[in-house]
């Protein structure tokens, strides 16, 4: 495990953490919604791509330097913030206080639009930001340039996150929110899978395999692919499942949950689409259905059938439209005509 310290005068802003994936939903949230913390306790995660201010408008910026950037389609604004920058959960933090002049927000609490708001309480010095308003995940996001990480002193040895840890049921996450709503993780996992999923098909036709994937994902994957002749074959595949045979044309793959690379079979080099692993999981790995145990008289594997059904939303699950938008226009694959062509027709319409 490691902490992190201040760059200035080396003290602690960290609790122990291990390093985890970036989640797929990091900038997609809920409008008008407060949301829990991004990370979980004791993990922290790096952002390789630039993130925060300063911003540039997309008409001063260009095509070119848009594409050093890693944007390829044209957007509203670019980040020219640090690169790598490091996000842990806000209860992991220690040692900062808030800059209060730095603490503004839209409604509900802060988003880091004027920088950095928490400073080390050794020195002084800006070394991280606050971001906790409506539609925002709760996070602290630690400034590269800022801190330094170190061994944990007195750390027990953390085995890293590895594709077993995809097997434990705890690893699966239901796509339905307690209070009936459907969850904002899949929802965003959703936007960005299909982002990879129209770079690698054209924007052509896909059947999707029946079961759980069919039931959930056809209505997003319905509003943004056109139906047609000669779809393209969609499947499963991954730890734990194996390979499908005949292959797929494409395959739905869980990314690597410490390093966040989509799962490879040996030798397979066909095109595959990275999906969050929790939701992988609960789509490939599906576990027990009930919430009461059969017991008693009922033979094994028998399930109770005299509990209340859990909620449903009352829509089918959509595509976070910010989720699709942005990882589309960071994919090369955007700028061939055909998605140019698809591209088009989706601004004006």
């Amino acid at each position: 495990m490691d902490v992190f310290v201040c760059a200035g005068c080396g003290a602690e802003l960290t609790a122990p953490v291990s390093r985890a994936a970036l989640p797929v939903h990091t900038y997609c949230g809920a409008w008008e919604e407060l949301h829990p913390p991004l990370m979980d306790s004791a993990t922290y995660a790096v952002d390789p791509r630039p993130t925060g201010t300063p911003w540039r408008r997309w008409e001063e910026v260009g095509e070119e330097e848009a594409a050093r950037q890693g944007v390829y389609a044209p957007v509203c604004s670019l980040s020219f913030g640090a690169r790598n920058r490091v996000v842990i959960a806000p209860g992991d933090s220690r040692g900062m206080r808030l800059i209060p002049e730095k603490c503004d927000g839209y409604c509900r609490g802060v988003d880091g639009r004027t920088g950095p708001n928490l400073a080390c309480e050794g020195c002084g010095r800006a070394v991280a930001t606050r971001e906790d308003d409506c539609g925002m995940w709760q996070t602290v996001w630690l400034e590269p340039d800022a801190v330094v990480r170190r061994p944990a002193p007195g750390s027990p040895a953390v085995p890293p996150p590895g594709w077993d840890d995809l097997l434990h049921a705890e690893h699966r996450v239901p796509p339905v929110e307690p209070d009936g709503s459907w969850s904002r993780r899949w929802e965003a996992a959703v936007g960005v899978a299909l982002a990879h999923l129209m770079a690698v098909t054209e924007a052509r036709p896909v059947t999707l395999p029946a079961g759980p994937v069919a039931d959930l994902l056809d209505h997003a994957v319905g509003q943004h692919l056109p139906a047609g002749p000669a779809p393209r074959s969609v499947g499963l595949a991954g730890p734990g499942t194996g390979m499908p045979q005949p292959r797929p044309d494409v395959l739905l793959v869980p990314r690597h949950p410490l390093t966040g690379e989509p799962w490879r079979a040996p030798g397979d080099e066909g095109p595959v689409v990275p999906l969050d692993s929790g939701v992988w999981a609960y789509l490939a790995l599906p576990g027990e259905t009930s919430p009461l145990p059969a017991s008693g008289v009922l033979p094994p594997g028998v399930l109770r059938d005299d509990y209340p059904l859990p909620p449903l939303p009352r829509w089918p699950l959509r595509a976070h439209g910010g989720a699709f938008r942005d990882t589309l226009a960071r994919l090369p694959a955007v700028r061939t005509p055909r998605l140019r062509e698809y591209r088009e027709a989706l601004r004006h319409s």
